[in-house]
């Protein structure tokens, strides 16, 4: 039988904070920052990294994608796109966001949340076409 005091249980330590993790917590660290920095470093002092523009899709197309985002992603963003079950995707709420993010998130999902990947309806340059056009502020759809 087991022995009951009022003492709350002793904390399990951190498995980050065990000795013989320290020097892989460390080297993820360090490979993480430097793979944040290397883009920087390329491009130069005071230039932001960033993909180059996708490919514009033709009007027709553009016009389908500006009805998707705001039809489909709208109904859990917002038909405003000001959030909703999921976040704004408003130009002031994805000013800090990178584009890269963004572009894997449209198309890929997000694991482990409602949010998902886009794949099949989408090609990845549409998806970057996407998030360019959400951080520069979204078109309204087209009046039919």
């Amino acid at each position: 039988m087991r022995q009951t005091d009022d003492r709350p249980p002793a904390p399990r330590p951190c498995p980050a904070r065990r000795p013989d993790r320290a020097p892989t917590v460390a080297l993820a660290l360090a490979a993480l920052a430097l793979t944040a920095a290397l883009p920087a470093a390329a491009n130069g002092p005071g230039l932001s990294p960033g993909p180059t523009p996708g490919p514009t899709p033709d009007a027709a197309r553009s016009d389908a994608l500006v009805r998707m985002v705001r039809q489909d992603c709208g109904s859990c963003h917002g038909m405003q796109l000001t959030g909703g079950l999921g976040p704004a995707l408003t130009r002031e709420a994805l000013a800090d966001k990178p584009l890269e993010g963004l572009v894997a998130t449209i198309y890929r999902g997000r694991p482990g949340t409602p949010m998902p990947g886009w794949q099949s309806m989408l090609s990845e340059p549409e998806a970057q076409w996407i998030a360019e056009r959400l951080m520069a502020g979204f078109p309204q759809e087209k009046m039919r």
